[in-house]
């Protein structure tokens, strides 16, 4: 024996309660012409009567016929005029909401209770406010971080070019201002550099050219060209290198690597140590670079990666970050489909790791890598 076919789940209540509200407003129509067709057939016959005419049932029926739709127009506009349909008050609500978002006001909330597609409709439009809401926020916060990026050391400059016009100024004190204006010019010129390469990073016509190759050998040369940066300061380099192939961007990732490498360098005290180690596990591939630094405060471990984001502004100030390189790093990474994540601990160090998934890796270990390749350290003598 057949079961009944049960509702669904989804139109148990809404469209149960959406046919009911059909069938008590075809309920209220028929009474309506009912109570028209009863009245206008009343009021002819007293018309009739009163009148002194003769009453003709197919004349009475043709006029009351008239007379009841007459009075059902009537009655439905004044009904219509005074209960406006609750459809058309949230419809203009819409058009009024997507006008403002129109003008650029994206403080748009509508509290309008509806359900089915019109309650779908309305949470879109509320969310869609909040997301370019959001997105102004982020281009006004931009616009300012990169205004002030710029006026500190246009204001060094023009304060320095100034001094400069002293004629009792040393040869010394001349070439320590120059030397300075130098300084910020070039920090200046890095600043526009990265904010141009950023956002080609973000077009969608930026260069990508994949390849393979060995990301060991990267990482060699990348730190034997840091060099003279991490043996200045007494670091002791720790490396830990296996064999491992991946396809990727080659110069795009260089860019990572010698950012990462140069902000280990910067931020670790003389005398201290960087380790770079280079693992492949069942196709992931991973890439840590670990140093024994100042570190990053646990709140601002997630802000790390914004646009224009310095832990310690003073100590950028002094170094001559512009706060970019960071963000850089994370877009190349993700355009790479991998992913970078940071630990670190004030006074202890930092860790950042690259990793590339197994789906995404192409990687390929060709045996233990030997003493020499995994395992060296090089200071200063």
């Amino acid at each position: 024996m057949k079961q009944p076919k049960q509702m669904p789940n989804h139109l148990s209540h809404s469209s149960r309660k959406f046919i009911v509200l059909k069938l008590l407003f075809l309920v209220g129509l028929v009474a309506l012409l009912i109570a028209c067709g009863a009245g206008a057939y009343w009021a002819t016959g007293f018309v009739f009567h009163y009148a002194g005419l003769t009453q003709s049932e197919f004349i009475r029926a043709v006029v009351s016929s008239f007379l009841s739709f007459v009075l059902f127009i009537l009655i439905a506009s004044v009904i219509s005029r005074f209960v406006r349909p609750r459809h058309l008050e949230l419809f203009q609500l819409l058009i009024d909401a997507l006008r403002r978002i129109a003008k650029g006001d994206f403080n748009v909330n509508l509290d309008f209770k509806v359900e089915r597609e019109w309650g779908q409709l309305v949470a879109g439009i509320n969310h869609m406010a909040e997301q370019l809401q959001e997105m102004e926020n982020m281009r006004q916060e931009f616009i300012s971080n990169v205004s002030h990026e710029i006026q500190s050391p246009l204001t060094s400059i023009r304060g320095f070019a100034r001094a400069l016009q002293n004629d009792s100024l040393s040869a010394e004190e001349r070439q320590h201002y120059l030397e300075i204006i130098e300084t910020e010019s070039n920090r200046l010129s890095k600043i526009s550099d990265n904010l141009l390469k950023l956002t080609s990073l973000e077009g969608k016509h930026h260069p990508f050219e994949r390849k393979r190759y060995r990301l060991d050998q990267q990482l060699q040369q990348i730190i034997l060209a840091c060099e003279p940066q991490w043996l200045d300061k007494e670091i002791e380099m720790e490396l830990d290198l296996e064999k491992v192939y991946i396809v990727a961007d080659e110069d795009m990732m260089s860019q990572v690597w010698n950012n990462l490498l140069a902000n280990s360098i910067k931020f670790t005290e003389p005398g201290g140590q960087i380790r770079v180690a280079l693992h492949e596990q069942q196709g992931a591939v991973q890439v840590r670079i670990s140093d024994t630094g100042i570190g990053i405060a646990k709140e601002n471990l997630e802000r790390i990666f914004e646009r224009f984001f310095k832990e310690d502004k003073s100590r950028n100030r002094t170094t001559g970050g512009s706060g970019l390189g960071l963000s850089i790093v994370k877009k190349i990474v993700e355009m790479h489909e991998a992913t970078i994540s940071v630990e670190s601990e004030p006074g202890k160090g930092t860790t950042f790791t690259v990793a590339w998934p197994s789906e995404q890796a192409d990687a390929q270990t060709d045996g233990q890598p030997g003493a020499e390749e995994q395992h060296r350290k090089r200071k200063r003598p």
